[in-house]
């Protein structure tokens, strides 16, 4: 008998923090008003994908001092989008991008809490840690953290979070008018939590949600992000191009799992992917062409090569060859706020590989910038795109997708009617969700209350 069939775990996410969008399109609608999410969340929803997702910035990104406009700008608040979006989905998972760098675990865990509540247990949480002092200057505590410490403080406060979940066990809440008894337990709530990052103790005010906890996700491919997500996270977001280099990224993550006494079904692995769709692959490549293009302007493809030499370069031709003078790879960047540039920790090195290429290929600087900056992407038919997508993950290169369109909001549209389908004909993706919550769609076990540590 050969290996059973790995069920495709599939989830949107909500375009918008960057100009993987087209928001220019004719068919682009708002980023901003509450129909474009509940169309996008309700496609989502009837397609029978796990979740969706929301990104989130704390800060409108700038370059060269002015705020970079070729950005989506003016997202509103995770937490309130999410809340929404419960009232409007009966099944789809919500998840929410929350840094740990400038928040506080009580207020975090109060509002995951209460989303878990409001949605019967479909909430999620995407703990990030945020990198630079522009961003921190919005926070009272400002400035920010090495990465060291950056990873240390969102360990602990995850840990907290968890305690103050635990808090509650579920059966506290008694309710009896014939006696006038509320709580069975007088000290539901209770915690104490003495550590480097957090010195706290009190009562938690929302008894035990739906999942326990909400589902916890992780983004950062680093050894320090893997490591995190092996300790403790339900999901892993990934990013690599090619079937080997998800494997090896796949093998790598769930190889970590045992040393914290975990198997690896309990950590799913899913990437972030576009897609673009046509009648047949010939008409997707060619659609695909014409939406990098639209992606990367004129414009857009100088900004994003500022980002390599960290220099003004507004008098460049797109359409002409790369500059001949070199990065400046000082330690001040020209674009403020994107995480981005961190990719190039070597941009004389970069700029060396571009020239190469740009030469051997005959490239100018926006047909590099398109060639260099692709994400991996699913082009085809829907009959190809559901062979790849179904390929990907029973090789053990991912567990499923996060779906980005370029377009908002009917951008999943197209996906959800043809491809979808194709899946399930396959016997690889649901026709119905397996239960209410978001554990039930992942295939995870609800978290049994830890005991207070009083630590």
């Amino acid at each position: 008998m050969g290996k059973p069939l790995k069920q495709i775990h599939l989830a949107a996410h909500f375009p918008g923090v960057n100009n993987t969008t087209v928001w220019s399109h004719p068919e682009a609608g708002s980023h901003i008003d509450f129909d474009s999410f509940v169309h996008f969340a309700r496609t989502a929803e009837r397609a029978r994908f796990d979740f969706l997702f929301l990104a989130e910035g704390l800060r409108l990104r700038e370059q060269g001092g002015q705020i970079y406009d070729l950005d989506v700008v003016g997202r509103p608040d995770t937490f309130t989008v999410l809340a929404a979006l419960a009232a409007v989905t009966e099944h789809l998972g919500l998840t929410g991008t929350i840094s740990s760098t400038f928040n506080e675990p009580y207020e975090v865990a109060r509002q995951f809490a209460t989303l878990d509540h409001l949605s019967g247990g479909r909430a999620a949480w995407n703990v990030v840690t945020s990198w630079d002092a522009f961003t921190g200057e919005n926070f009272r505590r400002g400035g920010f953290l090495a990465r060291e410490d950056r990873y240390e403080r969102a360990r602990e406060f995850l840990a907290t979070a968890h305690e103050l979940f635990d808090s509650w066990d579920g059966g506290e809440v008694l309710a009896d008018p014939a006696t006038g008894v509320f709580l069975r337990d007088a000290g539901a709530g209770a915690f104490v939590h003495r550590g480097r990052q957090f010195d706290i103790a009190g009562r938690f005010n929302v008894p035990r949600s739906p999942q326990g906890r909400p589902v916890i996700f992780q983004a950062g491919d680093s050894d320090e992000g893997r490591e995190f997500a092996a300790a403790g996270a339900d999901a892993v977001f990934g990013r690599y191009a090619t079937l080997e280099e998800g494997r090896a990224f796949y093998a790598d993550v769930k190889g970590r799992l045992a040393r914290y006494g975990r198997t690896p079904d309990e950590l799913k692995i899913l990437p972030a992917a576009t897609f673009v769709l046509g009648d047949t692959d010939a008409d997707a490549l060619e659609r695909a062409r014409e939406v990098r293009s639209a992606q990367v302007s004129g414009a857009t493809a100088i900004k994003y090569l500022e980002h390599v030499w960290n220099r003004d370069l507004s008098a460049y031709d797109p359409d002409g060859p790369l500059p001949e003078i070199d990065p400046d790879p000082g330690e001040n960047t020209i674009a403020l706020g994107r995480a981005g540039v961190r990719m190039f920790r070597d941009p004389l090195a970069t700029a060396r590989q571009w020239r190469e290429l740009a030469a051997a290929r005959k490239l100018s600087i926006r047909e590099l910038v398109i060639e260099t900056t692709g994400r991996q992407s699913f082009v085809g038919s829907p009959a190809t795109v559901a062979a790849a997508i179904d390929e990907l993950v029973q090789q053990d290169a991912a567990d499923g997708f996060i779906l980005v369109p370029h377009l908002t909001p009917g951008g999943l549209d197209a996906f959800a009617d043809t491809v979808v389908p194709l899946l399930q004909e396959r016997g690889v993706f649901r026709r119905e969700y397996e239960g209410p919550t978001l554990r039930d769609h992942l295939g995870l076990a609800v978290p049994v209350a830890a005991a207070p540590t009083g630590s």
